[in-house]
């Protein structure tokens, strides 16, 4: 919106900078790793980080929606003002990862922030967005123009700053340099050890597979083109079909809670793979659901079809939910793994690592969605909801919204299977952290004795 509003940039030329962006981003997650592991100030490791990353991206987008936007600037300001961002977001979003594996590492512990950040991840968008469009949208004339960028960009900022506050206050007592130690003398990190990490922690193997495979099915889906093929031309009721995923959306938010509770009790890696086989059954049901009945009925307002539509999105965003909470969990495992494998307590490398392989994967989405939707013959416009719905368009929807997922989440269980980290690993893993530390403690205890 801002590139083609202040900066005259074309749809396709933005499509370009964003994946080119989003690769960029994935290049910088690992190098925040040799950042995080230098920073050690009397006011934390962790504070720092986001401050400075919540500054960053603050004057990137103050820059972008209202500093240089409508000066006549094009796509070079724009590019650059979204690289300062994508950095600034890079050292945010990274350091966020490392915290559930920092401030507890009990098993009941960590799926309840899971919880927590799934809520937020969703509530705070859907809140952000009502605000945004239905508030302050009529404010501006009812179109996006430079006004209404403006108020956006201040808006935004302020409940930014407002969780970066919250979430600086909620760290402290976690924030301290014992906390990130391992139980081997540190050395300072070197490029390799990322490659080292990546060749040898089996559970991060496992899940950049599964997760990877996951999210790239999932972006593809929830591109604005495929919602409009299946809202406006399969349904045919766009507006209520959005509201249908909101209303379904809103419930769900709170199987995360059942899903903590699960994990606490069995194991991330158990959760990820139960819940993933309950997802696959229940997206196998929506996709027959679609090809029994006439799909024009759940646009309607009250029919049968619209009703249970809503209660198996319900259902399918909520099993999803339950395994976002899983790999929340699972992430924090993976860290403490290679705490106990190398003796070394590198969150940012381990989370980087991840990232740096999963964003490669998912640049593609846009390109999937678009060139899925190319093959449909549509080449110079994009789909709207007032199109006639043809065999090909049904079925390719079909294939992106439902059948992507399911081959992702079989990805996931093919992963999941060679992945050592049961709950009962788990156990050892921890006792085994706890005794090298002590060993470690009583060892320097002995040289200061010397």
């Amino acid at each position: 919106m801002p590139a083609s509003i202040g900066y005259g940039i074309t749809t396709a030329a933005v499509g370009i900078i964003l994946t080119c962006t989003r690769i960029l981003d994935g290049i910088t997650d690992p190098l925040l790793a040799f950042v995080y592991d230098r920073v050690n100030t009397k006011f934390g490791k962790l504070r720092i980080l986001l401050i400075a990353g919540y500054l960053i991206e603050a004057l990137a987008l103050y820059g972008m929606f209202t500093g240089f936007s409508s000066k006549g600037l094009g796509l070079v300001a724009f590019t650059l003002l979204y690289v300062v961002y994508v950095i600034g977001y890079t050292i945010t979003n990274m350091t966020a990862q490392t915290i559930p594996a920092i401030m507890t590492n009990d098993p009941r512990q960590r799926p309840t922030l899971g919880v927590w950040t799934t809520a937020f991840n969703y509530l705070v968008p859907m809140v952000m967005s009502m605000v945004l469009n239905v508030v302050l949208l009529p404010k501006c004339g009812g179109t996006y123009n430079q006004a209404f960028l403006t108020a956006a960009c201040n808006i935004t900022l302020i409940v930014a700053a407002i969780g970066t506050l919250l979430v600086c206050l909620g760290v402290s007592a976690f924030d301290k340099p014992e906390n990130f130690v391992g139980t081997k003398k540190a050395e300072p990190l070197k490029m390799a050890d990322i490659v080292e990490v990546l060749k040898h922690n089996k559970p991060l193997q496992c899940y950049i597979a599964s997760n990877a495979s996951d999210k790239l099915a999932q972006q593809v889906g929830s591109q604005a083109i495929i919602n409009t093929i299946l809202g406006g031309i399969i349904i045919g009721n766009i507006a209520l079909g959005t509201i249908l995923t909101v209303i379904s959306m809103v419930p769900s938010i709170f199987f995360a809670a059942f899903g903590a509770k699960y994990v606490g009790k069995h194991g991330s890696k158990k959760g990820i793979v139960n819940f993933t086989c309950i997802s696959m059954v229940i997206t196998a049901v929506m996709i027959v659901f679609f090809l029994v009945i006439d799909p024009k009925q759940i646009g309607v307002m009250g029919s049968p079809a619209m009703i249970i539509y809503v209660i198996l999105s319900l259902l399918q965003n909520g099993s999803n939910m339950c395994i976002t909470t899983s790999n929340t969990s699972y992430m924090a495992d993976a860290i403490d793994f290679e705490l106990d494998r190398s003796g070394r307590y590198i969150p940012a490398v381990v989370s980087g690592t991840y990232s740096l392989v999963d964003k490669l994967i998912t640049s593609f989405a846009a390109v999937i969605a678009t060139g899925a939707v190319a093959l449909l013959g549509y080449t110079a416009t994009m789909p709207q909801p007032t199109d006639p719905c043809t065999p090909a368009i049904f079925w390719m929807a079909m294939v992106l919204k439902f059948g992507l997922p399911i081959i992702g989440w079989i990805i996931t269980l093919i992963a999941m299977r060679s992945c050592p980290l049961s709950k009962e690993e788990m156990v050892n893993v921890q006792k085994r952290i706890a005794e090298k530390k002590a060993a470690a403690q009583s060892e320097f205890y002995k040289e200061q004795l010397q």
